[in-house]
């Protein structure tokens, strides 16, 4: 492109020993960037630079050279560098791109177009891999190219199937109190305060296998959630990470009743620094409460999981009058969705809450209610 007067030549063109002409500019990531071919003429050259620098000016610029680095390539960077990807979620990811996913593989980024996403989630539905593992992947896979939108590899992520990434929760089961107490008496002592820190505060597996001992006031009456313990199933990997969120990190109350059961774990096989540890004094592996857990589930006959736990303890603090910000911190939320849900599975629990509101009618004062009422936005 010839300079005109006053205005800075955009770009450069040099003539090759060929005979062809080379284009080359600076791009918005601050990197040279060459035309993806030669050129007869100079002319041509600069004719093509001037279709850049306009398609830059709009914000319409692709990096022609990452658009055509291959999907397995930019995945493995994106999993390899992006700082929010966790351990598990990495593993997670691999497994589920050496499962439904080597057809993406050599791919290259602009040739992954949306009819052929639409025609890979559509093969992948119809074969053997569970629903759970594909949602994942189409997850995975518009992360990847919203990642390279950024990057400006391609225009507009391919990834358009409504509702394909989503991944319906199943109905979780919820135990008795009566249930709880049988698998109590079916599990093996050392795991059965496992079983009721999860069933009564709430406490997910990972929680339960990162308590220190310290984290154990029995005289408080107080769990306290400082760690969350991750192992790997493809790898020995294990260790402490702090929860995802601040609200992760908290204070739990523990029901009264679990207290000589609690005694009895910290007399009899808690560790000197882990509350749970294994028959070998080892931090214990989550694996191992669950296979514990699973034994005495078929003795009883309950079908639930030990995550099912979790649920039964958050609805039966629901059935107590629990608010919503009592259950956010008992669960460690930060969002107030997933506390919903335990105030919604309470059956009958709005006839007990308008009997309640005829009893306040019958008063006619307004003796319990707060002064002020601080709402938080």
């Amino acid at each position: 492109m010839a300079s005109s007067k006053g205005r800075r030549r955009f770009g450069k063109v040099r003539k090759l020993p060929s005979g062809r002409w080379q284009a080359s500019f600076i791009a918005p990531n601050g990197k040279r960037q060459y035309a993806p071919n030669t050129f007869r003429t100079k002319t041509d050259a600069d004719r093509w630079l001037v279709g850049v620098e306009a398609d830059i000016s709009r914000g319409a610029w692709l990096d022609d050279k990452l658009g055509r680095e291959t999907f397995g390539n930019c995945a493995d960077a994106y999993l390899r560098d992006n700082p929010d990807v966790g351990d598990r979620w990495e593993e997670t990811c691999r497994r589920n791109m050496r499962l439904h996913m080597t057809e993406l593989f050599d791919l290259p980024l602009i040739a992954i177009t949306p009819p052929v996403v639409r025609s890979w989630y559509g093969k992948a539905l119809a074969g053997t891999g569970g629903k759970t593992s594909i949602a994942q992947s189409y997850r995975f896979l518009r992360a990847v190219m919203n990642q390279a939108k950024r990057d400006g590899a391609i225009q507009v992520n391919p990834c358009q199937i409504p509702g394909a990434g989503s991944d319906k929760a199943k109905e979780r089961g919820i135990a008795t109190p009566g249930q709880v107490a049988e698998l109590v008496d079916a599990i093996t002592p050392r795991y059965r305060a496992a079983v009721l820190l999860a069933a009564w505060c709430g406490l997910r597996r990972g929680e339960v296998c990162g308590l220190r001992t310290e984290d154990v006031d029995l005289v408080g009456g107080v769990i306290t959630v400082r760690k969350n313990r991750v192992e790997l199933l493809e790898s020995p990997k294990k260790y402490d990470k702090d929860p995802k969120t601040d609200a992760g990190r908290r204070e739990i109350a523990f029901p009264p009743h679990l207290k000589p059961y609690l005694v009895e774990h910290m007399t009899k096989w808690a560790g000197t620094e882990r509350f749970f540890v294994g028959r070998d004094g080892q931090p214990m592996r989550g694996n191992a409460v669950y296979q514990a857990f699973v034994r005495a589930r078929k003795r009883v006959g309950v079908d639930v999981s030990f995550h099912d736990l979790r649920h039964t303890g958050q609805t039966l603090a629901a059935s107590t009058g629990a608010t919503l910000a009592d259950l956010k911190k008992r669960l460690g939320h930060s969002s107030a969705a997933a506390a919903l849900r335990y105030l919604h599975a309470v059956e009958g629990r709005d006839k007990e809450l308008a009997g309640e509101l005829s009893k306040l009618a019958e008063r006619g004062d307004a003796i319990k209610l707060p002064k002020t009422i601080i709402v938080k936005h």
